[in-house]
């Protein structure tokens, strides 16, 4: 079977954003910024219409273009603003222009940047004896793939029953399928990191995990 022609064929359905979400999108492919494939986009909001979260933390800002088109989802799910979305970034040229991408769409009150490493940021984030730690109903990790084991601990400690957890690009563009000694040896870290994560992810009594062949690949794991 030609997995390649039937994603081709399922993609030419797809519809591209329209408006500034559209130009921000086209504008990170010009730029060469890591965006989520337009499958993976379809995916996600299809499923945040599902669950209906209203507290999102997502690991991995980029220009933020998947934080606001989680807000555009939101927004039309829920009457009012009653919803907020986390979002981590280290790139300071990156915070500097998904700052202004959110502002320009209005978005500035719901979407919070997290600036810094994730790795470090999450693990402060809640442990503040002044502040109430915040519990997200709704994980999106789509950031360095070698440390998504640290996202995943504190997502897990961040997270409530039934919160749902999506990690993207667990495919590595295939080279997971491959063994250690055919992936390229600068790739072999992250080859390794991110299959010690799928086993974890699939056998880890606390979570129930289907892995997806959407876009580089989608984990999604629910919490119980």
């Amino acid at each position: 079977m030609d997995y390649n022609r039937i994603r081709n064929f399922i993609n030419s359905y797809s519809h591209d954003d329209s408006g500034v979400l559209g130009e921000i999108y086209e504008r990170a492919l010009m730029d060469e910024v890591p965006v989520i494939r337009r499958d993976t986009v379809e995916f996600l909001r299809v499923l945040l219409q599902m669950i209906r979260p209203k507290n999102i933390l997502e690991v991995g800002t980029a220009v933020g273009y998947s934080s606001l088109m989680m807000a555009e989802t939101l927004s039309k799910i829920f009457d009012d603003s009653s919803w907020h979305i986390d979002t981590c970034e280290l790139s300071p040229e990156r915070i500097a222009e998904a700052r202004a991408n959110i502002l320009g769409l209005g978005y500035a009150d719901r979407i919070t940047i997290l600036e810094g490493d994730a790795a470090e940021t999450l693990k402060v984030l809640g442990r503040d004896e002044q502040l109430e730690k915040p519990e997200y109903d709704f994980v999106f990790i789509d950031a360095a793939k070698a440390q998504y084991m640290i996202y995943l601990d504190e997502a897990l400690r961040l997270s409530h029953k039934g919160t749902v957890i999506v990690s993207d690009n667990i495919l590595a563009d295939g080279d997971i399928l491959e063994s250690h000694f055919l992936v390229e040896k600068r790739d072999r870290t992250i080859h390794d990191r991110m299959r010690e994560y799928l086993y974890r992810i699939k056998n880890d009594e606390k979570l129930d995990t289907a892995i997806l062949s959407v876009g580089d690949g989608i984990a999604v794991s629910v919490c119980l």
